[in-house]
C-alpha cells in the first residue's frame, strides 16, 4: 500500500514538473506580427524560408505574416501598435517622422538602394533623363516620383518643368507599351521590368543614383518606439531567424524561390516563376552592400536622404538622423 502510494506521488510530481516545463517553454515564445509592403514576392523569400526551415521556431518566435489592405497599412498599423513590424520605404519613414512626428523607427535595411527607376522601351530614342524634355512621363501620382524626376533631369542638365508628368496610376507598363507615355517613373526594376520582358517587351532604365539622387533604402523594417521598448527581446529573436533565412536565400536562391512560390497569394497576386527568379537575381546584390551585413544601417545614409528630401520640399523639418532609425544588428 505504501509502495503504491509512493509510486502515485512520484507519478503526480512528474506530471506537475512536466506541466511546469511546458508552461515555461510556452511563456518563452514571442508573438511577432509582420505586415509585408505588398503581397508575397521575391523580396520576401527570406521570411518564408525562416518559417519553412524552422528558424523562427528555433528562436522561440511565433510569427504571423500579414498583407496590407491599403499601401499605408504597414506604417500606420505599426505606429498604432497594432502590429509588431512592418516593411516600408525609407523616404516615407522620413516624411512620417519629419512632417507628422509619427513614432516609428527603422530597425533594419532590407533593400539598400532604389528599385524605382525611370523605365523606357529598349527602342526608345531617349538616351538620358534630359531627353524627356517635351515628352510625357507616366507616374503613379506620388510626390516622391516628382522629386526623383526633378533631381534626375536637373542633374542631367535638362529642364524638369519641360516634362509633361502624366498620372497613370499603377498602369505603368501598359501606358508605356500603348504609347500613351514615352517613359515611366515609379516602375520597379525587380517587378515591372521582368513582367514586361515576360510579355515580350525589352526595356532600358535610368538609376536615380546615377543622376543626383542619394542611394536611399527602398525597403526598411519598421516598428514603433513603444513596441521596441516593450517587445525588444522578441524582435531581436525574430531578426536572428530572419537573418538565417536571408543567408539561406543567398546560398540557395532556387530553393528559396520554390518556398516563396508555395506561399504565394494565388487569388490576389499570383506569381510568375520566371519573373520572380529574375527579380531575386536583381534583389540579392541590393540587399547587402560591400562589406555590409544584411539589415545594417548607416547614419550617413539617413542624413544624406534627409537632406535631399528637405531640399526637394518633401519634408518641412530636418530632424536628427537618430530619430529615424535604430540599428538592430
Amino acid at each position: 500500500m505504501k509502495k503504491s502510494l509512493k509510486l502515485g506521488l512520484l507519478l503526480l510530481m512528474s506530471l506537475v514538473l512536466a506541466a511546469c516545463s511546458q508552461t515555461g517553454s510556452s511563456s518563452d515564445n514571442h508573438e511577432v506580427s509582420i505586415m509585408l509592403d505588398w503581397y508575397p514576392n521575391a523580396v520576401h523569400s527570406y521570411l518564408y524560408v525562416a518559417e519553412e526551415k524552422g528558424y523562427f521556431e528555433e528562436e522561440g518566435v511565433n510569427v504571423s505574416i500579414q498583407f496590407p489592405t491599403n499601401p499605408t497599412d504597414p506604417l500606420n498599423l505599426v505606429a498604432a501598435d497594432r502590429i509588431t513590424l512592418g516593411l516600408y520605404y525609407q523616404p516615407d519613414v522620413i516624411m512620417a517622422r519629419a512632417n507628422e512626428n509619427v513614432p516609428v523607427k527603422a530597425i533594419a535595411s532590407i533593400v539598400r538602394s532604389p528599385l524605382n527607376h525611370i523605365v523606357l522601351l529598349e527602342d526608345s530614342p531617349i538616351q538620358s533623363p534630359k531627353d524627356l524634355e517635351g515628352l510625357k512621363l507616366g507616374y503613379p501620382g506620388i510626390p516622391l516620383n516628382e522629386a526623383l524626376m526633378h533631381t534626375m533631369i536637373s542633374h542631367d542638365g535638362g529642364d524638369p518643368d519641360a516634362v509633361d508628368m502624366i498620372d497613370v496610376g499603377f498602369e505603368l507598363g501598359s501606358s508605356m507599351v500603348t504609347n500613351n507615355v514615352d517613359a515611366v517613373i515609379g516602375a520597379y526594376i525587380n517587378h515591372e521590368v521582368p513582367v514586361l520582358r515576360h510579355e515580350g517587351y525589352e526595356t532600358r532604365y535610368f538609376n536615380p543614383t546615377d543622376f543626383g539622387v542619394p542611394a536611399y533604402n527602398e525597403i526598411v523594417l519598421v516598428t514603433s518606439e513603444n513596441t521596441w521598448e516593450e517587445e525588444r527581446e522578441g524582435i531581436e529573436a525574430f531578426w536572428r531567424a530572419a537573418r538565417k533565412g536571408f543567408e539561406f536565400m543567398q546560398q540557395n536562391p532556387d530553393e528559396a524561390l520554390s518556398i516563396l512560390l508555395s506561399n504565394q497569394d494565388q487569388t490576389n497576386f499570383p506569381l510568375i516563376e520566371e519573373v520572380e527568379k529574375e527579380s531575386m537575381s536583381i534583389l540579392l546584390p541590393k540587399m547587402t552592400g560591400e562589406g555590409e551585413a544584411f539589415g545594417s544601417q548607416q547614419i550617413s545614409s539617413w542624413e544624406e536622404v534627409r537632406d535631399w528630401m528637405y531640399e526637394a520640399g518633401l519634408i518641412t523639418t530636418s530632424p536628427e538622423a537618430e530619430e529615424f532609425f535604430i540599428n538592430i544588428n
